[in-house]
């Protein structure tokens, strides 16, 4: 059986913060839930009772942000972010030519890039994946899921500065 678990690359400051989430859903999360259901549950008819079925969806969201979270946390790879010096790697800023468009992105987990309004690719992704390591003025070209070719350029790799 293959290995699905996928590391990430998190500053302490994103560790810190989703341990805290994490924290807070597991117990106060987990308990307002279960509160809300039963309120609801005691309303009568669960067949046509909204504010129940709207409290269990909520409470399947709260569990998979758990699981979610339990996951990342348990398999990321934590430190400060990498200083740029020319090379793409988690953790930096790149800017590209992807397809013939300039492209801005945060290569890394979502989760770096907080409330940033920065586009983020995993390093997992076709795009990642493709230009990993690779330095300013490098050209490569990756398979996208569709199957076409797309043509990549290294234009600029920065640190990352937070949001």
């Amino acid at each position: 059986m293959a290995d699905d678990t996928q590391v990430s690359f998190l500053t302490q400051e994103t560790f810190d913060r989703l341990t805290a989430e994490l924290e807070t859903l597991s117990t106060e999360g987990r308990t307002e839930i279960a509160k809300r259901i039963e309120a609801a549950r005691e309303e009568g008819d669960l067949k046509e009772n909204g504010g129940y079925h709207a409290a269990k969806d909520e409470q399947g969201k709260i569990e998979l942000r758990i699981r979610t979270l339990t996951q990342m946390l348990r398999d990321a790879v934590v430190g400060e972010t990498p200083t740029s010096n020319g090379v793409v790697e988690p953790g930096t800023v790149i800017t590209a030519n992807v397809a013939g468009d300039e492209e801005v992105f945060l290569l890394g987990n979502r989760e770096i890039a907080g409330n940033s309004e920065l586009d983020v690719y995993s390093e997992s992704s076709p795009l990642g994946a493709a230009i990993r390591g690779l330095k300013v003025g490098a050209k490569t070209v990756y398979q996208a899921p569709n199957g076409r070719d797309i043509n990549v350029e290294i234009l600029k790799v920065e640190t990352y500065a937070g949001q």
